[in-house]
């Protein structure tokens, strides 16, 4: 049995994809701290080389993170000539791709594993990062993206099991790659929109085998598909500019498709009783919830859209489901609403979180608490509940725009600089 950070031994629940063991960002095991700062708190804190935004997974004793490290000689930059290109940062030397692996009890660097080494074709938007996707596990393996770089699949001691080329991504105005893998039965979907020949591709977890490929009429979309389980059926549900889209986890054959998204879609999707959850806000605001029982070919204009907004919905963070309340921000904004994610109706707020800026990171929940993490450094602790209360607003010397990972008695945080884990002790190792 674990101890220490972790504290709950067999009822533990691990964080094995980006947004976690129920895949909206809650956990209902958790017990992070509330107060934190670069002298409180803080269990461990370790350097991570590289520029990544990638948010980190932990499956028992170890903190798995991806990077992107420039090497060698520098060179004449990637002048990101795609259309629209703008507020994009200069690729001037090779990168090296890779998986990082940290035991969450002391922050020490167990392994550290090179995958790819490239001269990006793309650099990114100045807020992104050249390894944004996170890895997910299924506890037997490590499956990790890196897009045009490849996928690959790592057994627990960090060793190559197998590696596949995915081709070449083009995103829209040469802003990044983003989308992580979702994990299921043995099937790793990876959201291939881009803005060449989108497609949607299921590989084999145990080999790496193609199992399905669909094409699909889309431009470049960032969202992580999810994976839900409706009336015996493991649907494959992915976010993106001209329709949401439904496919069989098995054989990848379309079930349902609702129109009614903006651009440029970043947030994932998520899921409760029955209901799904889109949203996204760049050229227009637009949110919508999706009735999975009896959905079948176009759903746009139908009963099976619950409720829709067209303002106040999230653009980079994805919404939090926790408790029945459904959590989400305004574009980048620090303004929270709190709706019932069934009908739709306001249960409270929205609220103006003061003390938090720009945020890209996702909100997470747990141990009744919300906590939203800023790109100046900031988390602000909210209460969950009828009259919510602002319970802290910490600070610590870095910029997150990866999600904040409850684990244990820990709070996992990944800036651009440093990998946190902050938990109820003095000790600062």
């Amino acid at each position: 049995m674990l101890g220490g950070l972790l504290g709950h031994g067999a009822n533990q629940e691990s964080w094995a994809n980006w947004r976690g063991p129920h895949q909206n960002g809650s956990s209902n095991s958790a017990r992070p701290p509330l107060v934190w700062s670069e002298s409180e708190n803080v269990r461990w804190k370790v350097a991570v080389p590289g520029k990544g935004h990638s948010t980190p997974i932990v499956w028992g004793d170890k903190v798995l993170v991806t990077t992107a490290i420039p090497v060698g000689e520098k060179r004449a930059p990637v002048r990101n000539l795609a259309p629209g290109a703008h507020d994009n940062f200069l690729v001037e030397q090779d990168h090296q791709y890779g998986v990082m692996a940290f035991d969450l009890q002391t922050g020490r660097l167990l392994w550290e594993r090179g995958l790819a080494r490239a001269f990006p074709h793309e650099g990114g938007h100045y807020t992104g990062s050249l390894a944004s996707p996170s890895p997910v596990t299924d506890g037997s393996r490590i499956y990790v993206s890196f897009g045009s770089q490849g996928l690959f699949a790592l057994d627990w001691e960090g060793k190559l099991v197998w590696q596949r080329d995915m081709g070449r991504m083009d995103t829209r105005h040469a802003h990044g790659e983003g989308s992580s893998p979702a994990l299921k039965n043995g099937v790793l979907v990876i959201n291939w929109d881009h803005e060449k020949q989108s497609r949607i591709v299921a590989y084999a977890a145990e080999g790496g085998d193609v199992l399905w490929e669909r094409n699909r009429d889309e431009n470049t979309s960032w969202s992580t598909p999810l994976i839900v389980t409706h009336e015996g059926k493991n649907q494959v549900i992915v976010s993106a500019t001209t329709r949401v889209r439904s496919y069989d986890l098995e054989d990848g054959q379309l079930i349902w498709e609702a129109g009614g998204l903006a651009r440029n879609v970043v947030a994932s999707p998520v899921a409760v009783n029955g209901v799904v959850i889109v949203g996204n806000s760049y050229d227009h605001q637009a949110m919508m919830a999706i009735e999975l029982s009896g959905a079948q070919g176009d759903l746009t204009g139908t009963s099976h859209i619950l409720w829709s907004l067209d303002r106040m919905t999230p653009y980079v963070p994805s919404p939090l489901i926790y408790k029945g309340t459904l959590y989400f921000l305004r574009h980048n904004q620090a303004v929270l609403s709190c709706r019932d994610p069934v009908t739709g109706k306001t249960l409270r707020g929205p609220y103006r979180l003061a003390g938090l800026r720009e945020v890209f990171a996702s909100p997470v929940a747990a141990d009744d608490r919300i906590y939203v993490v800023d790109r100046s450094g900031a988390t602000l602790v909210m209460s969950h509940g009828p009259e919510p209360q602002v319970l802290g607003l910490n600070r610590l010397d870095d910029r997150f725009s990866a999600s904040p990972v409850p684990i244990g008695e820990a709070l996992i945080l990944r800036g651009e600089n440093y990998l946190y884990c902050l938990g109820n002790s003095q000790e600062k190792k």
